[in-house]
C-alpha cells in the first residue's frame, strides 16, 4: 500500500528495513529511468545530427552535463520527501498548490500525449519488419491501441508486473545499442570525422543546434521519482537509480553517435529513415539491420510501458493532495491507480486515432512538440525547489552546503530555460497557452471541493463547531 501523503517512515524502522511485495527496487528504478529516456529518439537522432558532422558529439556532451545536474537535483529532492508525483510533489511543497497544479497539469498532458507518440513510433518500427502493418492504416491503428491497452492492463494488475516488464524491455533494448556502441568502433572510418563541423554554422552555433536536438533524448530522467510511494527505501533508491540511469544513457548515446558517424558517410546517414539499422547493415549485413529494427520495437514498447506507469502515478499523487479530482485518488484492490490509468490512456488512444485519420497528422505532431515543452517546465521549477523547501521547513540559511545547493540549482535552471528556448518560438507560445488552459480547470476543481465540503458540513453539525 502507498503511504498517506505527508507521512514518511524512518529509514531505520522495520517497515523500511524489509522490502514489501509490490515495491520497486534499484534495478527496476534504473530500468524505469533508462527505459523512459532511451526510446525511439536514439534510433533516429544520428540522421538528424549527420549534417553537423563530428561536432554533434560536443552537443551530446553538453546536454549530458545538464542532464547529470538535473539528476543530482532530483536525487537530492528524493531525499527530502518521498511523496508520490515526482516533479509535481516537489513543486507543490516548494511553491504551493497552484504551482503544483500547473506542473501536474502540464506533466500529465506530456505523459499521455507522449504515450500516443510512442505507440505510433512502435507501429512504425513493426512496419519495418512486417511491411503489411506499415502499409495499412487500419492494421497499424489496431496494433497501436492493442499495445496501449495491453500495457495499461499490466499496470492496473500491479506495479510489480509493470516493473518486471520495464526491466525486461530495458535489457533487450540496450543489448543491440551496446553491440553497436562497443563493437562498431572496429568499423570506424576516421575520414568521416574531418572536418569536425560540416555545417555552414560557426562552431558555437553548431554545438547549440546539436544540443537542442539531443535535449529530447533525456526527457524522462526524473521517472524514478514519480512512483516513490511504491519504491523500496525511496530516499536511497531514487537518487542512485536516477544518477546511474542518466550516466548509463549518456554513455550509450555518445558511443552510438560516434559509431554512426564513423561507419556511414554523412550524406547516406542524413538521408536514412532508419539510421542505426542502416549502420548495422553496413557492419553485419541484412541480419544486423533486422536485429536493430527489433531492438527499436522493444525500445518503444518499453518506453510505452514506462510512460503508462507514470501517466497513472502523476494524477494519483496530485489527487491525494486534492489538486486533481478525487476520482484519480482511488486505487484498485491491487493498490494501483486504476482510474488515472484508464482516463490517461483513453486520452492517449484518442490521439492515436487522430494520428491515423487523414488531415490530422500535422496537428498531432504539433501536440507532441507541445507535450515535450510542457515536460521541460517542471525541470525549471524543480531546479530551485530544494532551496524553497528548506526555507519553508525553517532550515538554517547559514548551512555551509547552501552554496553548493544554489550552484547546482542555477545550473539546472539555466539548462531548463535553454531547453525550453530550444523548443522554438511557436512551440513555447502554444505551450504557454496550454498551461493557461489549466487555470479554469483548477478553479473548477476548487469550486467542486468547496461545494462538497459545505455539503458535508451541513449534514454533520459537529463539523466546524
Amino acid at each position: 500500500m502507498n503511504q498517506p501523503i505527508g507521512m514518511q517512515t524512518s529509514p531505520s524502522s522495520d517497515e523500511t528495513a524489509r522490502r514489501r511485495p509490490g515495491q520497486l527496487g534499484l534495478f527496476a528504478c534504473i530500468a524505469l529511468v533508462v527505459g523512459n529516456m532511451i526510446g525511439s529518439g536514439i534510433f533516429l537522432l544520428p540522421a538528424a545530427l549527420a549534417p553537423f558532422g563530428a561536432i554533434s558529439v560536443a552537443g551530446w556532451v553538453l546536454t549530458s552535463c545538464g542532464a547529470i545536474a538535473l539528476a543530482l537535483i532530483f536525487g537530492r529532492l528524493a531525499r527530502l520527501t518521498s511523496r508520490p508525483g515526482g516533479p509535481y510533489a516537489y513543486t507543490r511543497e516548494a511553491f504551493g498548490d497552484f504551482a503544483g497544479f500547473l506542473i501536474a497539469w502540464g506533466y500529465w498532458i506530456a505523459l499521455w500525449s507522449g504515450n500516443a507518440a510512442v505507440a505510433v513510433a512502435f507501429v512504425g518500427y513493426i512496419g519495418y519488419v512486417v511491411p503489411a502493418i506499415g502499409e495499412n492504416n487500419l492494421y497499424g491503428l489496431g496494433v497501436a491501441l492493442t499495445a496501449i491497452w495491453f500495457l495499461t492492463m499490466i499496470n492496473i494488475r500491479g506495479i510489480e508486473g509493470a516493473g518486471f516488464v520495464q526491466v525486461l524491455t530495458t535489457v533487450l533494448k540496450v543489448l543491440p545499442l551496446l553491440a553497436l556502441g562497443i563493437l562498431g568502433w572496429a568499423w570506424l572510418d576516421t575520414s568521416h570525422f574531418t572536418p569536425v563541423n560540416t555545417s555552414a554554422l560557426p562552431d558555437y552555433a553548431a554545438v547549440s543546434a546539436t544540443a537542442a536536438l539531443t535535449l529530447w533524448a533525456y526527457l524522462g530522467l526524473e521517472s524514478a521519482t514519480v512512483p516513490s510511494g511504491n519504491v523500496y527505501r525511496p530516499e536511497v533508491t531514487i537518487p542512485r537509480a536516477t544518477i546511474i540511469g542518466v550516466l548509463f544513457a549518456a554513455a550509450i548515446y555518445i558511443s552510438v553517435t560516434v559509431v554512426a558517424i564513423g561507419v556511414l558517410p554523412k550524406d547516406l546517414l542524413a538521408a536514412s529513415s532508419a539510421p542505426l539499422a542502416d549502420v548495422a547493415m553496413a557492419m553485419w549485413g541484412p541480419v544486423g539491420g533486422v536485429l536493430i529494427a527489433l531492438g527499436a520495437i522493444i525500445s518503444t514498447f518499453g518506453t510505452l510501458n514506462g510512460f503508462t506507469l507514470l501517466s497513472g502515478q502523476v494524477p494519483y499523487g496530485a489527487a491525494l493532495d486534492r489538486v486533481f479530482p478525487e476520482e484519480f485518488a482511488s486505487v484498485s484492490d491491487r493498490g494501483t491507480p486504476a482510474n488515472a490509468l484508464v482516463v490517461s490512456n483513453l486520452l492517449a488512444s484518442g490521439l492515436v486515432i487522430m494520428n491515423f485519420s487523414k488531415g490530422l497528422v500535422e496537428a498531432f505532431t504539433f501536440i507532441i512538440l507541445l507535450a515535450t515543452m510542457a515536460s521541460l517546465v517542471p525541470y525549471a521549477f524543480c531546479a530551485v525547489a530544494e532551496i524553497m523547501i528548506r526555507v519553508a521547513r525553517g532550515h538554517s540559511l547559514n548551512d555551509p552546503g547552501l552554496a553548493g545547493i544554489v550552484g547546482l540549482g542555477a545550473v539546472g535552471f539555466l539548462y531548463s530555460i535553454w531547453a525550453v528556448y530550444g523548443s522554438g518560438a511557436d512551440v513555447v507560445f502554444f505551450g504557454f497557452l496550454l498551461l493557461l488552459a489549466g487555470v479554469p480547470v483548477h478553479a473548477l476543481i476548487r469550486w467542486r471541493q468547496a461545494r462538497n465540503d459545505a455539503s458535508a458540513s451541513s449534514h454533520n453539525p459537529a463539523i466546524g463547531g
